[in-house]
């Protein structure tokens, strides 16, 4: 990424802003707490604050580009679950597309809700044309709609859009409109017609947005953080910019004509300029995190989300000038919805909602799929003898992964296994979050349990002959010792799980998938693993960190 006056300071955490408390290990946070939990749609509100659509966090914040403040407008737990894009009306009305559960909500100045529509499929972009609102569908054979807040039906003005996402009227009167699978920009007028087709070949379009002067750019969602400017007021031509900002979302121009850019794969609000140079307003951090890995020269991946990515840790160019640790995460490689998370030399083998599993090479980002249809896959860890096996956590089971890709089962029948470990001997461990337990496999297929009476167990690992695993119902980490099984808490009052502000849901109520198989909000994992030095790794996804615990002292 090339960027200059980054801002540096930090924004508290979600729960309460101070260093966690521990037992045993000193706690120690790796990277800053995440202001936004994704950035999706944005756009300036009446009173001139940039708003701001948090996807995963269930919430929309408010940016005073001025002083810096941020502020949340729509809190987590109310009405609205995932807002993925926002408009506002001549009236000063906010509407919120609210993708998951299919819903667009009115908010008025006043902040009262009332439901505008459910019979949306995916809504996602949405835009306003005075007191007129439009919603597009991000699916394939999406429709564009008109809806009427007041009550009426919505009324289609076109369908078969392949994914449609953010759009916005352009100086013609016409709405504009990305097709994100088959890379076109389309448009219609407000009042129906027959689409037309603007631009075809556009890099993976996610949003269409116009400058002041009316000229038409075009965010790309892939890595290199593309944006293409095409002149249609004359020959059509266009010009690529490039930022290195991944994972582009959506954009907004305030009045002095300047650009600022959202990304769904990391967050954060970067002001991005003509020539591609780019100033943090909003610092990027990490989604989750929720898987966590360390190779074997200590160098720290997490599993979030939209991307693999490192700690500023781990990348001394993106550290503070004080040393402080308020660098951003680094992406390394993009892949969607990927939970899990497992180093093998310098390779990566990581799980997705997708129900797959891959390995990849963080070098050149290569990919390959190793299975697939498995139901919610979360942890992975490699096996003594090369295979993977991975906890498929919505099907109740324990699979191993050969080298030529042939699956085995190891277990079944387990409430929600969430992450697998081994210990030296090559004897593999499971945590069960639904149970309570940590338990070890045996070669006759039977299981042994090693831990019970636990809240919510996810992370798993083994450092010497002591086990890990984190608690998150309760908050710590707890420990097990492998040879006489005494156990104790050996940290505690962590961030992770759910934060404070936000109203918990049953793993069987949280939403998970659209209508069409997309993977949706995701599943909370607390991943936790062994370093070399003798640290653990803990993903504070409560937060957005990634924490080192260090031995402070004898038990």
């Amino acid at each position: 990424m090339r960027a200059t006056d980054e801002q540096t300071a930090p924004f508290p955490s979600r729960f309460d802003g101070t260093a966690p408390a521990s037992g045993h290990r000193s706690a120690e946070r790796l990277n800053p707490a995440n202001p936004l939990w994704g950035s999706n749609g944005i756009a300036f509100g009446p009173d001139g604050r940039l708003y701001v659509a948090e996807f995963l966090g269930g919430r929309i914040s408010a940016v005073d580009l001025a002083g810096g403040d941020l502020d949340v407008v729509v809190p987590a737990g109310g009405p609205v679950q995932s807002p993925d894009d926002l408009a506002f009306g001549a009236d000063g009305s906010m509407y919120i597309a609210d993708l998951v559960p299919g819903r667009v909500w009115r908010r008025t100045p006043q902040g009262e809700y009332s439901l505008v529509c459910d019979e949306v499929k995916n809504p996602n972009g949405i835009t306003c044309i005075g007191d007129r609102l439009f919603v597009n569908e991000m699916k394939p054979e999406g429709r564009l709609l008109e809806l009427f807040p007041d009550g009426g039906e919505p009324a289609v003005l076109t369908e078969g859009l392949a994914l449609g996402n953010a759009m916005q009227r352009g100086p013609d009167g016409c709405l504009y409109y990305p097709h994100m699978i088959s890379e076109q920009i389309w448009r219609i007028p407000p009042d129906g017609g027959e689409p037309e087709l603007v631009a075809d070949h556009v890099d993976r379009p996610v949003a269409v947005r116009f400058d002041k002067g009316g000229v038409l750019h075009v965010l790309s969602l892939g890595p290199e953080g593309r944006v293409t400017r095409i002149d249609l007021h004359g020959t059509g031509a266009r010009t690529l910019v490039t930022s290195g900002l991944a994972g582009l979302d959506n954009a907004a121009f305030d009045a002095e004509n300047r650009m600022f850019v959202s990304s769904y794969a990391s967050g954060g609000i970067t002001e991005m300029h003509p020539d591609g140079r780019t100033r943090v307003i909003v610092p990027r951090g990490f989604d989750g995190p929720y898987g966590v890995t360390v190779d074997l020269g200590g160098t720290v991946y997490a599993a979030d989300h939209y991307r693999v990515a490192t700690p500023p840790a781990d990348q001394p160019d993106a550290q503070a000038s004080d040393g402080s640790g308020t660098g951003e995460p680094t992406g390394r490689v993009l892949a969607p919805f990927v939970h899990g998370i497992a180093a093998d030399g310098e390779l990566l083998h990581i799980t997705s909602q997708f129900g797959d599993v891959r390995t990849c090479d963080p070098e050149n980002g290569s990919m390959r799929t190793r299975v697939g249809g498995l139901n919610r896959p979360m942890g992975i860890a490699v096996s003594p003898t090369g295979s993977l096996v991975v906890a498929e956590t919505d099907g109740g089971r324990v699979l191993a992964v050969a080298e030529d890709d042939k699956v085995t089962v190891l277990a079944e029948g387990l409430g929600r296994p969430v992450d697998v470990a081994f210990d030296a001997a090559g004897r593999c461990y499971v945590s069960d979050e639904q149970a309570g337990t940590v338990l070890r496999l045996e070669q006759d297929a039977s299981a042994t349990v090693v831990a019970d009476g636990l809240g919510a167990p996810q992370g798993l690992t083994v450092l010497g002959d002591e086990l890990y695993t984190v608690e998150t119902r309760h908050r710590r980490v707890r420990a097990v010792s492998l040879t006489s099984a005494a156990s104790w808490t050996e940290a505690e009052d962590l961030p992770v799980g759910p934060s404070p502000e936000a109203v918990p849901l049953p793993p069987d109520a949280e939403p998970a998938l659209f209508a069409n198989g997309l993977p949706g909000l995701a599943r909370r994992f607390a991943g936790i693993a062994a370093a070399p030095d003798g640290s653990l790794v803990l993903s504070g996804n409560g937060e957005g960190t990634l924490l080192r615990l260090t031995p402070s002292g004898p038990r």
